[in-house]
């Protein structure tokens, strides 16, 4: 369970709305470098700070990666994107940026829509 006190959903709807606004897309006004998902968004708690003082287990995205990938260097990498398994991690070796960003999007609809679901449903009267 993570340290993090922000609202899961607010930062998946954060990650969402950053990718479809563009997202880790190449700016004009800096030089190129590679990008990576998750880390390289505002929504990570380590953004921008080469020296990462917060440990990934502090984030909220680490309650989506399963217990064997916990240890890994970056969790969220880990994180199942659909049924078949694939991962960020998987997903960088055989996908372009575009095909990995798509994967991610439809990843963070779904997890939105099953979070905002069981908000809603735990809000009903019993």
């Amino acid at each position: 369970m993570s340290d993090d006190k922000r609202d899961i959903l607010e930062v998946l709807k954060f990650e969402l709305n950053f990718l479809e606004q563009g997202g880790y897309g190449r700016s004009v006004r800096t030089p190129w470098k590679p990008t990576s998902i998750f880390q390289d968004s505002l929504s990570c708690i380590n953004f921008n700070d080469p020296d990462r003082p917060h440990p990934c287990n502090e984030c909220l995205l680490t309650d989506f990666v399963p217990g064997g990938a916990q240890g890994e260097s970056v969790p969220c990498h880990h994180i199942p994107l659909n049924p078949a398994g694939e991962t960020v991690d998987s997903m960088e070796r055989q996908y372009n940026q575009c095909e990995l960003e798509a994967a991610v999007k439809e990843w963070l609809r779904a997890t939105i829509q099953r979070i905002e679901h069981d908000r809603a449903r735990a809000k009903q009267p019993q």
